[in-house]
């Protein structure tokens, strides 16, 4: 469950250091790392600027965790293909659907360690090669994901259609700006809601 608690400030100075303002203390990117594992949601800003730069340093914990030796999550297969993203057509579709992978790959966590503890007689199996039950589940979930995704994408094309088709039907009838935003509201309300119970089937 999301914390309504807001998230702690950190301020970065010129000289790299990087300052914890609820605990007046200065911090490391590892101190750092260990508050995203605790559930501990932060901002990052520039001291001078102000500008928020919490993803480029969420990007730097990622880049030092992957230069220690065992600890890459990241496939280079998927570096590339992700490089390949950027300026590509799909590059607004792609980061919505890691992040939608993601949680759901966190709300099934417990499902994946349970079968991952039965293939391997033991939940902490380091660096051992996936068996075929993890790997099934993996690729299940992951068929799952785009299951749901693609379904809610094909929401977006009936309706914005529908929403264009719409609209100009009632443009030749005159109809008033108001009821267009409500008819809009509406709409976009009943596709949220939509999208949310089947995230909660799956």
């Amino acid at each position: 469950m999301a914390s309504e608690k807001e998230p702690t400030v950190i301020k970065k100075y010129a000289n790299r250091r990087l300052y914890h303002t609820g605990t007046s203390s200065y911090v490391t990117l590892e101190d750092l790392a260990g508050l995203v594992r605790g559930g501990e949601d932060f901002v990052v800003y520039d001291a001078k600027s102000g500008e928020d730069i919490t993803r480029s340093v969420l990007a730097q914990i990622i880049f030092d965790e992957e230069a220690k030796d065992g600890q890459n999550l990241l496939p280079i297969a998927f570096l590339r293909q992700l490089i390949r993203f950027y300026g590509d057509s799909m590059q607004a579709l792609v980061p919505r659907y890691l992040e939608f992978s993601m949680e759901n790959f966190a709300q099934e966590q417990s499902k994946f360690r349970e079968q991952m503890s039965k293939a391997f007689g033991s939940p902490a199996f380091g660096g051992t090669a996936f068996g075929a039950p993890a790997l099934d589940a993996i690729q299940a979930q992951t068929r799952a994901n785009m299951q749901i995704f693609t379904e809610a994408f094909r929401m977006f094309n009936p309706f914005t259609a529908a929403a264009a088709a719409k609209a100009k039907q009632e443009a030749a009838s005159e109809p008033t700006k108001a009821d267009d935003l409500g008819d809009l509201k509406r709409e976009l309300t009943e596709m949220r809601e939509r999208l949310d119970k089947l995230s909660r089937s799956k």
